[in-house]
C-alpha cells in the first residue's frame, strides 16, 4: 500500500551565532511532531552545507535544486519544511524565498514579513505607523556611523540605552549602556553580529513574551510569560543557563493581560503572519498609573526545546504541543 505520510524536514541550523540554539529547538520540534501522521527528517543548513539526519547517525547531502536526498537508493521528496532556524537564512526571507520557488510549504510567515520582523528598526517603525507603542530608536550603519553623533543619541534616546544587532537575534551582541563613554565599544559588539545596529530607549518595567498562531478555523493567543532575569538584561545567560525566572501566566492584572493578548492577535492580522509567533513586550506605567502595553520585537521562529517559552504556554493553556504542530502543518494544505 502506498505510503500516504507526509513527509516533513524540521530544518534548522543556519549561519548566526545562535546555529547551536537552533539544533536543540530541532530536536523539540522533532520530538513533538505526530510520527503516525509524519515522516519526520532533521535538515542542517549550514552555508553551502545541507545535509539530513538518517538513522543510526548517517547523513546525507541535500540537492539544493529541489530539497530531496537518497535514502536507500530512492530520492526522498519533502512535502512540508518546519523552519526552525533563529537568524539568517531562516528568519529573514531568504530560506522562504527558496522554500517559494520550490512550492514547498513552510511553517513561518512569507519572504516580505520575515525580512521586516528581522529588522527590528523597520518593524518598530512600521507598527508605530498602526498605533503600536514601541521604544524610541536610531540606526547606525557600517561605515555610516559618523551620521549619528552622540550628543543626538544622548537628546532622543538618553541613558541608559540598548545597543543591538537590527538585523539578528537578540542573543548575542546586545549591551546595556549606561554613559557615553560605554557606546562605541557597544556599537562595536553588535555590528560583530549585523551591518546595522539599533540604539534603543530603555523602558523600565515588567518584561513579558506571548506567542500566537493562527489557521483557517482558529485564532490562539497563548498565556503570557512574565521574565524576570537577575542580569542586567535578558541575555543569552539567562535564557540558555537558568539565570532567569520565568512565570506563565504572568503575574499582571486581568485587563491588562486581556489587552496584551488583543494586541498580539492584532498585530499578527497586520503583518498577516503564518505558524507560531513569539511577541515581547514591556508593561510600564503611563502618566495616569496605568499598564502601557510596549512592543520590543517579534520572533517567528521561537525557541521550541521543552523549556522554551511556546511549549511552557501550550501547556499553560492545556494544550498540546503535538497538537498545535499539526494545526499548524495542516492548515497549509
Amino acid at each position: 500500500m502506498k505510503n500516504l505520510k507526509r513527509t516533513v524536514a524540521v530544518v534548522c541550523g543556519g549561519d548566526s551565532s545562535e546555529h547551536d540554539v537552533s539544533l536543540r529547538s530541532a530536536q523539540g520540534i522533532y520530538s513533538f511532531l505526530d510520527k503516525e501522521r509524519y515522516n519526520v527528517y532533521i535538515v542542517d543548513v549550514k552555508g553551502l552545507d545541507w545535509y539530513v539526519e538518517l538513522p543510526g547517525g548517517l547523513t546525507a547531502k541535500i540537492d539544493r535544486n529541489d530539497f530531496s536526498f537518497m535514502e536507500n537508493g530512492k530520492a526522498v521528496i519533502f512535502d512540508y519544511a518546519y523552519i526552525t532556524i533563529h537568524g539568517t537564512p531562516g528568519e529573514n526571507g531568504i530560506l522562504q524565498g527558496y522554500f517559494e520557488l520550490l512550492h514547498i510549504p513552510y511553517s513561518t510567515s512569507g519572504v516580505l514579513v520575515e525580512a521586516m520582523t528581522f529588522d527590528k528598526f523597520v518593524l518598530n517603525q512600521y507598527l508605530r505607523g498602526f498605533g503600536v507603542s514601541v521604544a524610541e530608536s536610531l540606526l547606525i550603519r557600517r561605515g555610516y556611523e559618523h551620521l549619528v553623533s552622540d550628543d543626538e543619541i544622548m537628546s532622543k534616546i538618553g541613558m541608559p540605552c540598548f545597543v543591538k544587532p537590527a538585523n539578528d537575534g537578540s542573543s548575542f551582541g546586545v549591551s546595556k549602556v549606561k554613559n557615553i563613554d560605554q557606546l562605541a565599544p557597544a556599537v562595536r559588539k553588535a555590528m560583530m553580529e549585523s551591518d546595522e545596529v539599533m540604539v534603543e530607549s530603555y523602558l523600565d518595567g515588567v518584561e513579558l513574551s506571548i506567542g500566537c498562531y493562527k489557521t483557517r478555523e482558529k485564532s490562539v493567543v497563548f498565556p503570557a510569560t512574565e521574565v524576570v532575569t537577575y542580569n542586567e538584561f535578558f541575555d543569552y545567560d539567562a535564557k540558555y543557563n537558568g539565570q532567569v525566572k520565568e512565570i506563565t501566566p504572568a503575574r499582571i492584572p486581568e485587563d491588562t493581560a486581556r489587552r496584551v493578548a488583543q494586541l498580539t492577535s492584532a498585530i499578527y492580522d497586520i503583518l498577516h503572519c503564518n505558524g507560531i509567533i513569539r511577541i515581547d513586550y514591556i508593561i510600564t506605567k503611563n502618566s495616569e498609573g496605568g499598564d502601557k502595553i510596549n512592543m520590543l520585537e517579534i520572533n517567528t521562529t521561537p525557541g521550541m526545546t521543552p523549556t522554551s517559552f511556546i511549549p511552557q504556554q501550550v501547556k499553560a493553556a492545556g494544550l498540546s504541543m503535538t497538537d498545535v504542530l499539526t494545526d499548524i502543518i495542516e492548515n497549509q494544505f
